[in-house]
């Protein structure tokens, strides 16, 4: 929804183009290499650029060791596979507690050592496989996804959060693929009451490293206590959380200084999460791999902030990223 803003952080929506910079992008520090050396090490790039190409995606950058895969593009975002095969994994509600069980999708590779992690619930009657579409997709750009269950369907967002840190704490310390996941490196993602969900998770979780509610839904409507970068995607169709009275709200009551955006779908429904939707996808992945593999070169997608277009009705958020 389009209305005038007067909340920190800048707005690009139809009828407004302003951009506000405010802090200055966080770097790490890059070693100093001696002159001389120059053309060894371009000698050596080439070589494992070389290599990297014949052998898969890349382990990580010399400056990040969480980079995983090759440099993205806007092609490469918003592709139905990334670049890494995945696998899959059932698991039974029976062998957990805490959660209903779920799918587990992981690259399947293990050259590259160990992925970041995110479970995402479902939302109010809904069961795994109406976010299903999400494993693969975000597994094949180099994570660990977690789609669970709920203990029931009926769940209401603050539960739905303990079961997403539930899930994450099995996927960390007990599940089969714990060695693969960077228990350090942690996300939430949630449909609906699952979207609630994922911010009470952020809530009592601030060692998060992401979280993305898609249409959320929770009585709660102020989110002050949150600390972790939170991306919130909104439906101007939606009129089972319209975005007035759920998705915007909890955007504007999160702290000012914290990275946070809010993308509103445009032509999209309550349900659209449910099904594969390339802008989802693109602006999630982008989203996990700035803050969970603390990957700057997916800052290209998220700042400047992105316009409005067919599928995006409104953008707003704190440009450049601090975290």
């Amino acid at each position: 929804m389009q209305h005038p803003r007067t909340s920190a952080g800048t707005s690009v929506s139809s009828s407004t183009s302003t951009r506000t910079s405010t802090t200055a992008p966080a770097h790490r520090p890059r070693p100093t290499r001696p002159a001389g050396r120059l053309a060894a090490l371009a000698a050596a790039v080439t070589a494992v650029v070389g290599l990297t190409t014949l052998g898969g995606p890349a382990a990580h950058g010399a400056d990040n060791p969480y980079e995983r895969g090759p440099a993205p593009t806007e092609s490469s975002i918003e592709a139905l596979r990334g670049p890494y095969a995945v696998s899959e994994t059932t698991v039974s509600r029976l062998s957990v507690t805490g959660f209903g069980g779920g799918t587990i999708y992981y690259p399947t590779s293990t050259a590259d050592g160990t992925f970041g992690a995110v479970a995402v619930s479902p939302g109010y009657t809904g069961t795994q496989s109406s976010i299903s579409w999400l494993g693969p997709r975000l597994a094949s750009q180099g994570f660990v996804v977690f789609t669970i269950d709920t203990l029931t369907t009926l769940d209401q967002p603050d539960s739905r959060g303990n079961q997403l840190l539930a899930a994450l704490d099995y996927l960390t310390r007990t599940s089969s693929v714990r060695g693969r996941v960077d228990a350090g490196r942690l996300g939430v993602m949630g449909h609906s009451m699952g979207g609630g969900g994922s911010l009470e998770a952020a809530k009592s979780r601030p060692s998060l490293q992401a979280a993305i509610p898609l249409t959320p839904w929770n009585l709660d409507k102020t989110w002050p206590e949150v600390k972790t970068p939170t991306l919130i995607f909104g439906a101007d169709g939606d009129t089972i959380a319209p975005v007035a009275t759920h998705a915007e709200p909890f955007y504007a009551t999160l702290p000012a200084s914290l990275d946070r955006a809010y993308l509103e779908l445009n032509g999209a429904t309550h349900f659209t999460p449910n099904t594969s939707n390339t802008t989802i996808a693109k602006y999630s992945i982008s989203w996990l791999k700035r803050f969970v593999d603390d990957d700057t070169r997916y800052e290209q997608f998220l700042c400047p902030l992105p316009r409005p277009s067919l599928t995006i009705e409104e953008y707003r958020g704190n440009c450049p990223h601090t975290s």
